[in-house]
């Protein structure tokens, strides 16, 4: 898509989120998956351009619909992204028959899948995940915890990672998918600011196969971060979407607002606050663009590149919706507000997939790689 068809596009996807979608979301239950919202991004063909003819959308499309939605319904962004993140590991890594099973359900919004990595003792250290994979047969039988993960305990399927070689690091951990009727998987809801489902599960020496594995034991790993280097990108992305709506918040607040004997854009300090929003949030936009386009370029450096746009967009957003908070003052905070809302949703993506203490130390180890 060139420039003009790229802004039509994402005018689109923003009037399906204010129109078809938003009304879903505010009908859910927060903190529960919302399943009608799912489906009606599958029936809309959203989650088809995530999974297209059952291949893996490009960075940069991943990037425009995420930014789309996130200015005008951050539930769908989110509902869409799970899609992604959940099953993007069976199509990297998946037979034909994990493909086939699981893919077009996922695609058409009628199956829920889950991106089941950080541990108790495992986040953004993931090569320290302990979850045991131990041989049973031909098989495994799983024993652990996983915990703050998305769309559990309600998901249809998991993309479990779990250690088949105690003391290996990154090297001994082998991903797999684990259907939810699995015997000795179980779970709980927890309760956080976030409206989307997050939750525990605990894996009672649940059985797997080799039916179950997504490609070689002991790489899973490389399933882990394969998927989070496409999706960090995007992650920015839905960063610079909410940053996005905050300013546009700011600057119609600011525009009509009157105090001090004018209104609140003509004051220097608010006026500033609003172009320092504006040209961070169009910083963080060009950097999540650039690290998309060089995903899909293939180029070596986009471990780095990927870094830096969720570092940057992801701490953007977090200054923008706290700044539109503050030009807008005690209504804002008003439960029900879309900054109230805002700034609730803002604070965990500089956690998730990375904190932005990682990010740093990815990007800073990156500049002295060979």
């Amino acid at each position: 898509m060139d420039r003009q068809d790229r802004r039509e596009w994402c005018a689109h996807v923003r009037e399906l989120g204010e129109s078809a979608l938003a009304p879903l979301a505010r009908a859910g239950e927060p903190g529960k998956v919302n399943r009608p919202l799912i489906e009606e991004l599958g029936r809309l063909g959203l989650l088809a351009r995530v999974f297209p003819d059952k291949g893996a959308a490009p960075a940069v499309d991943l990037c425009l619909l995420r930014e789309s939605l996130a200015r005008v319904c951050t539930e769908a962004e989110t509902a869409l992204a799970l899609q992604g993140l959940g099953a993007y590991p069976v199509l990297q890594a998946g037979s034909d028959e994990q493909v086939a099973r699981w893919i077009p359900r996922v695609t058409a919004g009628r199956a829920v899948p889950a991106f089941a990595l950080t541990e108790p003792e495992a986040g953004s250290d993931a090569a320290a995940l302990g979850l045991a994979a131990e041989r049973d047969g031909r098989g495994w039988r799983l024993s652990g915890e996983k915990v703050w993960i998305s769309n559990a305990p309600e998901a249809d399927f998991y993309t479990v990672f779990a250690r088949t070689t105690a003391g290996a690091g990154a090297r001994g951990v082998s991903a797999f998918v684990v259907p939810a009727d699995r015997p000795g998987l179980s779970g709980e809801h927890l309760e956080m600011i976030v409206p989307h489902p997050i939750g525990r599960l605990v894996l009672d020496a649940v059985p797997v196969g080799p039916q179950d594995l997504l490609g070689e034991a002991d790489r899973g790993f490389a399933v882990a971060m394969g998927t989070l280097n496409l999706f960090r990108p995007s992650v920015g992305a839905f960063a610079v979407g909410m940053a996005q709506a905050a300013l546009d918040a700011a600057v119609a607040h600011a525009g009509e607002r009157r105090a001090f004997g004018g209104v609140l854009k003509d004051l220097q300090a608010v006026g500033h606050t609003l172009a320092e929003m504006a040209t961070r949030i169009e910083a963080a936009r060009l950097l999540v663009m650039s690290a998309a386009e060089a995903y899909d370029a293939g180029e070596p450096d986009i471990v780095a590149r990927a870094a830096m746009a969720k570092l940057f967009a992801t701490e953007t957003a977090q200054y923008a919706v706290d700044a539109s908070v503050q030009i807008h003052g005690a209504r804002a905070l008003r439960r029900g507000h879309l900054l109230e809302h805002l700034y609730r949703e803002v604070r965990s993506p500089r956690i998730y997939e990375g904190a932005s203490e990682v990010q740093r130390t990815v990007i800073a180890k990156e500049l002295y790689r060979p």
